[in-house]
């Protein structure tokens, strides 16, 4: 059942009044905060309704997802006619491996999970010949965890000077995942270790 345009608002209200709430303690603006909404496992009306909410970037973790979503949504837009106010931005925000860097490009322009010199250089390569630039965050695995995929600790800095000397790929910023834990503090260590590659 899809999610409603109200419940969306409702639940964006709370959320935007909890990073106003943050960016505050932090000294920052909540302008330099972005919403990406994923849309994995739900419905394309949900997805509907997330844009007429005003949310333009969406997320999913898995290239055919990714694909077949900005497909639907693409259609969708084409018959709607109507401007939004601002484009779909899709977002790649899970593991990628280097044969699916086309598919990828042809739906999405902001990659969230580089890990390797191997993999930047093929979205830097397809990227030239798509006559393209992509905004790429670097994945550290700062909590760790061998189940993660991510670049270690160590080696993160190294790997950013080496991004950032690709001509078609722009480093936008660093992204980890903490450990899952029902209590929330058990993740700040990883997010601190990433604050001070950051």
């Amino acid at each position: 059942m899809a999610v409603t345009q109200k419940r969306i608002e409702k639940n964006l209200s709370h959320i935007r009044r909890q990073i106003a709430e943050a960016a505050r303690v932090a000294k920052r603006s909540p302008d330099e905060v972005s919403i990406v909404a994923v849309t994995k496992t739900v419905e394309l009306d949900t997805i509907k309704n997330l844009l007429d909410a005003g949310l333009t970037d969406l997320g999913e973790n898995r290239v055919q997802q990714l694909a077949e979503r900005s497909g639907e949504v693409d259609a969708y837009l084409h018959r709607r006619r109507s401007e939004l106010p601002h484009p779909v931005r899709w977002h790649m925000i899970g593991h990628l491996q280097r044969n699916k860097v086309k598919t990828t490009l042809g739906c999405s322009g902001i990659i969230h999970s580089v890990d390797s010199l191997r993999l930047a250089e093929e979205i830097d390569n397809r990227s030239e010949k798509m006559d393209k630039n992509v905004e790429v965050m670097l994945q550290v695995n700062c909590s760790q965890e061998r189940q993660k995929f991510g670049v270690a600790v160590g080696a993160a800095l190294h790997l950013g000077e080496l991004i950032v000397s690709l001509p078609r790929l722009r480093l936008i910023g660093l992204m980890t995942m903490g450990p899952l834990s029902p209590n929330p503090e058990d993740s700040r260590n990883s997010f601190v270790r990433l604050r001070e590659l950051f």
